[in-house]
C-alpha cells in the first residue's frame, strides 16, 4: 500500500477514510479484535447497548463535522445532565445557580489574586470551597491518584461553575448517539478499506511497509521503544451489575461519586436507550468506574497531564517531526485528550494535509 494507517479509532479511520475517497491506495493495521478503538460498543446479555470503554456522548457545533459522522449512520438526539452526588444527594454538574442556592451559597466570581500554581488554586478562583470539598477534589484524587494541589491547573479548564440555569453538560449544537451503534458506524467508515484486526505493525513494521506513509494513531513512546522513558496514563476499570428486577436505579444515566468508594461515576446504560426500546428489555444495568493506572495501551484512556509527562512527549514529538513518512497522531499518539468531534475535525485536518502532498487541492468531505 501507498499509506498504512495503524489503528482503526476514529484519527485513523477518519483518514484513511478521507484518502480512499480521493482514490489513494491505504490500508489499516489495527492491534484489537474490533474497530473503533475506544469509541466502540457491544451489547449485553440482557439486551441493553454498552460503550466498552465508557460512555460516548457525540456532540459537536461544527456542521462540517456533523455532516461527515452523519455519511455512516443516523443520530438520535441525546443529551447528557450530569449529575453529581455529595451528601446523600444529586445536583447537576456543573453546578447551576439554583444548585448553589440549595447549598444555601452565594457566588460571584471574582479574578485570582495571585498566580494558578496548581489544580486546587485554579478551582478555587472559579468556585467556593464548599463546592470544591464537596464536589471536585474527591473526585480528582481519585481519577488522577494524586493530591489535586500537585495537578497541573490547565486540568481545571473543563470545570466550571455555571451562570445560568442551563444544566446541560455541553451546550453544542448537535448532539446525539448513533441508532446502531458506534461498531456499527465505524465498520461503515472504513467499509471497502483493506483492513487487518490482531495485528501490531510494531511488531511487524521489519516486515510490512508502506511506500509513501505510515499514519501511527497508538502511543508516541512505544514507536520510539519507550527509549527515553514511558508517558504516564490513567485509565478505568469497568464493574458490570445487571438488576433484573429493577427498572431503573439512578437519577440520571451518568452520576459522578466524588464521595466515600474508589469509583468516580456510575452509568445506568438504559438510560442511553430510545425510550421504545428501553421498555422491552427487564431489568436494567449499572456499570462502576474505578480508576487505575495501566500500563498496556489497551488501558491508555486520558494522558497524565504534569510538567515532567509534557516534558516528555516533546522530546518524543520533536523527534517523531524529524522522522521521514512518518505522521505520528491521535490521542496516543499526541498526547492529549480530544473528544470526539475535535478527533474528526483533526483528523480531517491532516487528511487535508496529506492530499495536498499529493496535489489534490479539492477536498471532498462529504463523500467521493
Amino acid at each position: 500500500m501507498d499509506y498504512l494507517i495503524v489503528g482503526a479509532g476514529l484519527t485513523g479511520s477518519v483518514i484513511a477514510r478521507i484518502l480512499a475517497d480521493h482514490g489513494l491506495d491505504v490500508a489499516i493495521f489495527e492491534r484489537r479484535a474490533h474497530l473503533g478503538g475506544n469509541v466502540h460498543d457491544h451489547v449485553h446479555e440482557s439486551g441493553i447497548p454498552v460503550h466498552t470503554y465508557g460512555p460516548h456522548f457525540f456532540r459537536t457545533s461544527s456542521e462540517r463535522v456533523w455532516d461527515f459522522v452523519r455519511r455512516f449512520g443516523s443520530f438520535r438526539p441525546y443529551t447528557l445532565r450530569l449529575l453529581t452526588e455529595a451528601d446523600g444527594r444529586c445536583e447537576p454538574w456543573p453546578l447551576t445557580p439554583s444548585a448553589l442556592r440549595r447549598m444555601g451559597v452565594e457566588y460571584v466570581p471574582r479574578p485570582p489574586a495571585a498566580p494558578l500554581e496548581s489544580f486546587e488554586d485554579a478551582c478555587l478562583a472559579k468556585m467556593p470551597r464548599i463546592v470544591y470539598e464537596r464536589f471536585v477534589r474527591g473526585y480528582t484524587e481519585k481519577q488522577w491518584g494524586v493530591p489535586a494541589r500537585l495537578l497541573d491547573p490547565q486540568l481545571a479548564r473543563r470545570i466550571d461553575v455555571r451562570s445560568h440555569e442551563d444544566d446541560r453538560l455541553k451546550r453544542s449544537r448537535y448532539q446525539g448517539l448513533p441508532i446502531e451503534g458506534y461498531a456499527a458506524l465505524m465498520g461503515k467508515m472504513v467499509e471497502g478499506i483493506p483492513v487487518r484486526n490482531g495485528v501490531d505493525y510494531l511488531e511487524a513494521r521489519g516486515v510490512v511497509r508502506p511506500r509513501l506513509l505510515v499514519v501511527y494513531t497508538g502511543p508516541i513512546d512505544a514507536w520510539f521503544g519507550h527509549d527515553l522513558g514511558r508517558l504516564a496514563y490513567r485509565g478505568q476499570r469497568r464493574e458490570h451489575e445487571y438488576r433484573p428486577s429493577v427498572d431503573l436505579a439512578l437519577p440520571g444515566a451518568v452520576v459522578n461519586n466524588p464521595g466515600a468508594g474508589d469509583h468516580v461515576r456510575t452509568i445506568e446504560w438504559k438510560q442511553l436507550m430510545a425510550r421504545e426500546d428501553a421498555l422491552r428489555i427487564r431489568g436494567t444495568l449499572l456499570t462502576r468506574e474505578t480508576p487505575w493506572s495501566p500500563t498496556d495501551p489497551d488501558g491508555f484512556e486520558y494522558p497524565f497531564q504534569d510538567a515532567e509527562n509534557r516534558a516528555l512527549y516533546e522530546r518524543y514529538a520533536a523527534r517523531a517531526a524529524a522522522t521521514r513518512a512518518l505522521l505520528i497522531c491521535g490521542r496516543l499518539g499526541e498526547y492529549r485528550y480530544y473528544d470526539m468531534d475535535q478527533a474528526i475535525g483533526r483528523a480531517m485536518t491532516l487528511a487535508t494535509r496529506i492530499l495536498r502532498d499529493e496535489g489534490i487541492t479539492r477536498v471532498r468531505l462529504a463523500g467521493p
